[in-house]
């Protein structure tokens, strides 16, 4: 028994380890528009995966959450810049992640108390809030043309282009040496996630989605658990944007407003909630989207290419259109998300070989005929 059940884990293992060497083999052969698009999804589902605990896992609604990848962002830029603290890069971005941490603590008060639309508009005021604070803190932010980002920096290795550095023939760049920051610090939400999902909290966040007079009386702590799940969520969110500040190199107010924190909600919705893979599928689809279509604008029918001004559809309209009516599609018929529906496919693909098999032919009898009585 032990040995089968070994053999089913490495067989298990096979898909996760191939998908690992190819992600590492990736920058030796993309060149570097493909590798920010990688860089932009990784980030973003980072935030993606926080978001869908608080709003999947939690049943939370949050509006804020492009607020608090403000808070990480200008956070990591400010403590590692000038004017600013000047502290080391790596100490900037950790007390950057657990500075969005403390925002999402300050404001776990009204989320333990409210839910539903009502929090929803709540953290909708954070959105505001936050762009006004943006555009009018101009020695810390920047103002309204924003602050360059200081390059990361581990033990004396820069994750810039300021010094040379060849692998296997490859010029390692900006975007080369990010990538495998990426994936490190995704891989380390993906599992501490999942961890959090299968473990204890995770079982008190779905029940306390599921009927909150039942967690409470299974005796779970409402509001505490309530409350954590925003700070949990918060700190997600800070080191999404920490991620994505490296990966622009510039920060501006313009770009943590209403309509990010629509495109977080609109990930998972179509990866499907309280799913950490389908948060990630999501946050690259709705990430993606967009760069591609603007890369080949010029290629699409009934897409404008970006600068035009003849009344047709930009790029990034049009992708918005898409994803859209996706998001209209996976309400009508999959609810659960693309993590459902992949889900789905699979049960019905093993469950069909079951259903096939029929037991041996028996040869035929017919119907036993009920005995007359006798006259």
């Amino acid at each position: 028994m032990s040995e089968r059940l070994s053999r089913t884990r490495a067989i298990r293992l096979v898909p996760t380890l191939a998908a690992v060497t190819v992600l590492c083999a990736l920058p030796f052969y993309l060149d570097a528009f493909w590798l920010r698009i990688g860089l932009f999804s990784m980030a973003a589902a980072v935030g993606a995966v926080g978001l869908g605990l608080l709003s999947g896992t939690a049943g939370q609604l949050s509006l804020g959450h492009a607020f608090f990848l403000a808070v990480g962002a200008y956070g990591y830029v400010w403590l590692a810049g000038e004017p600013g603290p000047g502290l080391p890069s790596a100490v900037a971005a950790v007390l950057a992640v657990l500075l969005a941490g403390a925002a999402g603590g300050l404001f776990s008060p009204v989320a333990g108390r409210v839910r539903g639309i009502y929090l929803g508009v709540a953290t909708l005021a954070l959105v505001f809030l936050g762009h006004h604070v943006l555009l009018t803190a101009d020695s810390v932010t920047g103002g309204f043309n924003g602050r360059s980002v200081p390059p990361l920096e581990l033990g004396g290795f820069s994750f810039s282009a300021d010094s040379e550095l060849t692998l296997l023939g490859v010029p390692f760049g900006a975007e080369e040496r990010l990538w495998y920051l990426g994936l490190a610090l995704f891989a380390l939400t993906w599992f501490t996630a999942r961890g959090l999902l299968r473990g204890r909290p995770g079982r008190a966040l779905v029940a306390l989605r599921d009927s909150e007079t039942a967690a409470a009386v299974m005796g779970v702590d409402v509001s505490r658990y309530r409350s954590a799940a925003f700070v949990v969520s918060s700190m997600y969110a800070g080191l999404a944007g920490v991620m994505l500040a490296l990966s622009f190199r510039r920060v501006v107010p313009d770009y943590f407003g209403l309509v990010l924190s629509v495109d977080y909600l609109a990930m998972i919705v179509i990866g499907g909630l309280g799913s950490v893979a389908g948060a990630t599928a999501g946050a690259v689809f709705v990430t993606a989207l967009p760069l591609l279509m603007t890369r080949y604008a010029d290629q699409l029918p009934l897409v404008a290419a970006p600068g035009t001004t003849d009344g047709t559809v930009g790029p990034t309209e049009a992708a918005r259109y898409l994803y859209g009516a996706a998001i209209v599609l996976i309400l009508l018929f999959a609810p659960d998300g693309l993590h459902g529906l992949v889900r789905r496919l699979r049960a019905r693909r093993t469950a069909s070989p079951r259903a096939n098999t029929t037991s041996p032919s028996r040869p035929y009898a017919p119907a036993a005929r009920a005995k007359e009585p006798t006259p």
